[in-house]
């Protein structure tokens, strides 16, 4: 069932959407500091309010179906985010960012981010349109990433992208930060600042997870508008979520099972729908394979929204377990002395 929205509804929500990421690249630009822990709050409350609005006038001016199909991509998008945000302070942490940069590499990432999931979206619709085996090969890709998601990010630092170890051999690079120039004169010799080492890390780190989203909210929705403005509504607000998290990032343990269990599942889902819509000739003689179910879009929402439940209770409670543990640890520690 194709997605029939009037024409003044997606172009407005485009313009309204490109005009709040440029009042936030603004501010980011003009107001440059590290937000409260309250006003963080304030402002992802408000991406989120704004995204359930959204799917509320799909629901009223399109079908239930497709308000569900958004929210199933947006959460699926929002988790994929959350992790590439990880991704992004081991970043910061290994070039040591200063706390005022912070900011402003962040927007920098997030709309290098959206360009390149803006160029995948376009390609995967062209893909999807012209080729339904395309499905086997999304599907099978989301496993293949669900598996590596398992394990993980290493707790101390990331390897260098092999473009970073590239242009740190080709090119001098200076150990102090510029603001965020990227080219600066030492002792009358032009250098490179560690910035653009910084933002060649964050675009590449974007590349991956780019490859990783799109075929994950493919496998939810065909729907190229669905698909974009989920994408962009998991990316606004991922500035403020960085500073409301901070370290809690490190204590959600259990995230990537969730999100791996998110992606497997989605595989599976992209696997039954390419059998059920089969045209290669050495499956089935080319004709579509009855038996492979359809999984619902209800269905897909209940196991992501389960999914991510699951794994951030169960990472609080071992955060809570660990403490618990290293403080009776430091009581056991600390001499006892009597008064003989």
């Amino acid at each position: 069932m194709q997605l029939e929205l009037p024409i003044w509804f997606e172009v407005s929500s485009l313009i309204v959407l490109t005009l709040i990421l440029i009042a936030d690249l603004y501010l980011v630009v003009h107001r440059p500091h590290v937000p409260s822990m309250r006003e963080a709050g304030l402002w992802v409350g408000f991406y989120v309010a704004l995204a359930l609005l959204f799917a509320l006038a799909i629901l009223l001016l399109g079908d239930a179906e497709h308000a569900g199909q958004f929210v199933a991509g947006w959460l699926t998008e929002y988790s994929l985010s959350i992790d590439n945000l990880f991704v992004f302070i081991l970043i910061m942490a290994q070039f040591a960012v200063p706390k005022k940069l912070q900011q402003e590499v962040l927007m920098i990432g997030i709309i290098i981010a959206l360009v390149l999931r803006g160029v995948f979206i376009l390609l995967g619709a062209a893909l999807i349109e012209n080729f339904s085996w395309i499905f086997y090969f999304f599907g099978a890709f989301l496993l293949y990433t669900a598996i590596k998601q398992l394990r993980g990010h290493s707790e101390e630092s990331l390897e260098d992208p092999w473009l970073v170890r590239m242009v740190r051999r080709r090119v001098p690079v200076s150990k102090e930060y510029d603001g965020l120039k990227f080219r600066i004169h030492h002792d009358g010799v032009p250098h490179f600042t560690p910035m653009l080492l910084v933002l060649i890390a964050i675009g590449t780190t974007d590349l991956i997870f780019a490859l990783d989203s799109i075929p994950a909210i493919f496998g939810i929705t065909q729907s190229a508008f669905i698909v974009f403005t989920a994408n962009v509504f998991a990316l606004m607000g991922l500035r403020q979520l960085y500073f409301l998290l901070g370290g809690l990032l490190e204590r959600l343990e259990y995230l990537k099972f969730g999100i791996a269990f998110i992606l497997g599942f989605i595989g599976v889902k992209l696997f039954f729908h390419a059998l059920h819509v089969n045209e290669l000739s050495f499956i089935n003689g080319g004709h579509p394979v009855e038996w492979a179910p359809e999984i619902s879009t209800w269905t897909s929402l209940g196991v992501i929204i389960g999914a991510m439940t699951v794994a951030t209770i169960a990472s609080l409670i071992k955060a809570r377990r660990d403490a618990r543990s290293r403080g009776h640890s430091l009581s056991e520690e600390v001499p006892h002395f009597t008064d003989d």
